[in-house]
């Protein structure tokens, strides 16, 4: 039985990488691919019916060399506004907030769209206010996270780090003035 619940020849149905939890789907019967989610080979059947064999890993925390791309892609930035950074698949991407509205989740209706598992179809919002961008959880299983705790609803800073899913994002507030508008905020 161990040899059709585990290894690398699969046969049809879901396959949960113990790792990272990136689930892949088999049609036919093939050699199981390297998780694409951080190219591991160890899978387990994902059963709904048979018994919890998969813990979820905690993100791994980022490394001074990760910090240093992040930060580098920050650097490469010219044009005034507010981004998002972050690590996908090992390349270091930038995303820069659309208008005054940010959908972020699974959905093909998002504007920052993470085809995995972790995430929610509709799993955040970004939205622009008078006091700067604000992190909305759109009711989401995994939950959002800003600096480490879990949150509904946060105003952003320069430089916090959103968890959403299994993807840390850096926020970078890049706006002409960002602390102004944060004092004009505050004294309102």
């Amino acid at each position: 039985m161990e040899s059709l619940t585990s290894g690398t020849l699969a046969g049809t149905g879901s396959f949960r990488c113990e790792i990272c939890g990136h689930v892949v789907t088999m049609t036919t019967a093939d050699v199981l691919p390297p998780c694409p989610g951080c190219e591991g080979a160890s899978f387990t059947r994902a059963s709904l019916f048979g018994p919890a064999r998969f813990t979820r890993a905690e993100p791994e925390t980022p490394t001074p060399a990760g910090r240093l791309l992040i930060d580098a892609a920050r650097e490469e930035i010219h044009e005034p506004g507010r981004y998002l950074i972050f690590k996908d698949t090992g390349v270091v991407r930038t995303v820069s907030m659309p208008g005054e509205a940010m959908r972020i989740g699974r959905s093909l209706s998002a504007d920052l769209r993470f085809e995995d598992p972790t995430v929610s179809r509709r799993h955040a919002v970004l939205i622009l206010e008078s006091g700067g961008v604000r992190v909305l959880d759109d009711r989401s299983l995994n939950g959002v996270f800003v600096n480490g705790e879990r949150v509904v609803s946060q105003l952003l800073n320069d430089d916090d780090e959103i968890v959403i899913g299994r993807y840390r994002l850096r926020f970078a507030d890049l706006s002409a003035t960002p602390a102004a508008a944060r004092a004009e905020a505050l004294a309102e």
